[in-house]
Parts: C-alpha cells; sequence; structure tokens
C-alpha cells in the first residue's frame, strides 16, 4: 500500500502520528497540512474502531498507540479513556466515516495546504 513519507524516515513518521492522533482524539479537531490530515485519516478510524469493540484487548491494542496523555484535566480522564468511553459510545450505530478533513488554503510561511480534521 502507498502511503505519503512527509520527508521523515519510519519512526519520526509513527511518531508524528501517534501525536496527531492522540491530539485528534483529546481535542476533537487539529489544524494540519492536508498530507498528515489525509494519512491520519485512517489511522483514527481504525482507532475508533477499536475504540467500539471495547474489549481488553481493543483496549491494550489502542493504548500500544496512544500517547498515555491526561485529555481532561478536571476529571483526570486520559486520551484511551475519552476514545473507549465517549467517543466510541457516540459512533456506535456509524458503521465508518467517523472524521471529516476540511480545506483552509495555504499556509502563509511555506504555502504548504492547511486542513483541519475533525471528528464528525
Amino acid at each position: 500500500m502507498a502511503y505519503a513519507k512527509l520527508g521523515r524516515n519510519t519512526s519520526a513518521r509513527k511518531a508524528l502520528f501517534r501525536d496527531l492522533a492522540t491530539d485528534l482524539i483529546i481535542n476533537e479537531r487539529i489544524v494540519t497540512t492536508e498530507a498528515k490530515a489525509k494519512e491520519l485519516r485512517p489511522i483514527v478510524e481504525k482507532l475508533i474502531t477499536l475504540g467500539k469493540r471495547g474489549d481488553l484487548h481493543a483496549r491494550r491494542q489502542a493504548a500500544s498507540f496512544v500517547r498515555n496523555e491526561v485529555a481532561n484535566e478536571e476529571t483526570g480522564q486520559y486520551a484511551v479513556q475519552k476514545l473507549f468511553d465517549d467517543i466510541a459510545s457516540r459512533y456506535q450505530e456509524r458503521q465508518g466515516g467517523y472524521t471529516r478533513i476540511l480545506k483552509l488554503g495555504p499556509r502563509r510561511g511555506d504555502n504548504a495546504e492547511q486542513a483541519i480534521i475533525e471528528l464528525v
């Protein structure tokens, strides 16, 4: 399967998508480049599908990818907890298509195409 290298080696690319996926789960909307958003979409869709499955194995698979960051300061809820408790329950009846990419136009500094990726 073809993928965008994004000018990074394998470990840097994996770390980038781990961070982006964690940020998207926590904030439910992030602004990034169009290429990164398009590459991030299938990763986040698979994580939400794991969340919908909801068993212990799925939780451990998601936890191995998502960073261990606090999603909600007041409750002390972590990103994986938010994925399984809040986000997955929201999409229980939906068969895929959990994310939306909105194009913003070029970034001022380097003219890279910007996009918003958000949970539907």
